[in-house]
């Protein structure tokens, strides 16, 4: 296991008062260990303890190759996973377990604990998870790079009579072109209204002159996601839309002001937003201004008004703020990720935010 994220963990769980904690989610198992296993049905179980005697509990379907640094305890389809991993569990102390972990695992380990305090251990992971190190931060880095380069592609593609389905599809071939394993969400491709619904599922509809078009869009290069939005107008743009494009732009500034250490996760959300409720606006601005990402594209942590907590330097998270005219067919949303550095923020995409009109043939 990684020893220094391992320590970050176990330094918190004494904090907290969680003397030991099992974690199921197999993308923190991967955080910790850098072995991705998918278990599906079947139990996985990785058991912390702050006084050591850690142990990896996996079905024997999961075949280990090489050393993980944690000790391996097997099981098969006939034994009972849970009963297993029980048997290293501390009788009548807390334990911490993911907020993901199936009932079926829990109910039977409470069965089997009765005496013992259950209590959310995914807070513990995920605020270890939130500030990146230095490797992370890179990969992050070349991760969004990548994702410009993905967007750069993909704008002129949209004057070129594509419906959303199909221009998502090139949007995938192109992450795979690029040397990505994926995409980190289904990306939106949206013309006209479907991009004044901020989470359009794409559809066979096809953009028209004067439409806006809302990329968001995000790939998966070396584990770590990208994901960005910018919104382009085909052939020509309105008044109205200009307005509301040049609105969403300065809202979007003012949060990337605001981010950095001492400030408050809402305070990034609060300068967007009072910005286009200042602009008449307000009430089109529908969600949150954005979310963490790392090695999934949300992560724990969002950037809303209910969020007080205090930003730190080597938390990665998107400031997205959006204006939806359903009405009048306008969506726009710019969206970046920022790396909070010791007196600001780096923000890692570099491709242009100046409202673009794409020439239709």
């Amino acid at each position: 296991m990684d020893t220094n994220k391992l320590n970050r963990i176990l330094d918190l769980m004494k904090e907290q008062e969680v003397p030991q904690m099992i974690i199921s989610d197999p993308m923190a198992i991967f955080y910790l260990t850098g072995k991705k296993i998918v278990p599906g049905e079947r139990l996985l179980a990785l058991y912390l303890n702050i006084n050591g005697g850690h142990k990896l509990v996996v079905n024997k379907l999961f075949p280990q190759e090489k050393d993980l640094g944690v000790e391996l305890v097997w099981y098969d389809d006939i034994e009972d996973g849970v009963e297993i991993l029980s048997r290293f569990v501390e009788k009548g102390k807390t334990i911490g377990v993911d907020k993901t972990w199936p009932a079926k695992f829990l109910l039977r380990l409470q069965e089997l604990e009765p005496e013992s305090k259950f209590v959310n251990g995914s807070l513990i992971v995920d605020a270890i998870r939130k500030v990146k190190n230095d490797d992370e931060k890179q990969l992050l880095r070349e991760a969004s790079l990548a994702n410009d380069r993905v967007m750069e592609e993909l704008i002129p593609l949209t004057a070129k009579g594509y419906t959303e389905v199909e221009l998502n599809r090139i949007v995938r071939g192109l992450y795979e072109k690029s040397g990505h394993s994926g995409v980190s969400f289904d990306p939106i491709t949206a013309y006209g209204k479907s991009g004044a619904d901020p989470h359009h599922v794409t559809d066979g509809s096809k953009g028209k002159r004067g439409d806006s078009v809302v990329l968001d869009i995000g790939g998966i290069l070396n584990d770590y996601c990208s994901d960005m939005t910018r919104t382009v107008f085909l052939g020509e743009v309105s008044d109205k839309a200009r307005e509301v494009y040049e609105i969403v732009k300065e809202a979007q500034q003012r949060g990337i002001e605001a981010a950095k250490p001492g400030n408050r996760w809402c305070d990034v959300d609060f300068a967007c937003r009072n910005y286009i409720e200042e602009k008449g606006y307000g009430a089109y601005f529908t969600h949150r201004t954005g979310h963490s990402i790392g090695l999934e594209d949300h992560e724990y942590g969002d950037v809303s008004a209910a969020n007080e907590e205090i930003i730190k330097p080597g938390q990665c998270f998107s400031i997205e703020p959006g204006i939806y005219l359903m009405e009048e067919g306008i969506g726009v949303r710019i969206e970046d990720l920022v790396l909070i550095t010791e007196d600001g923020c780096e923000v890692l995409n570099k491709f242009p935010k100046d409202l673009i009109v794409v020439p239709m043939e």
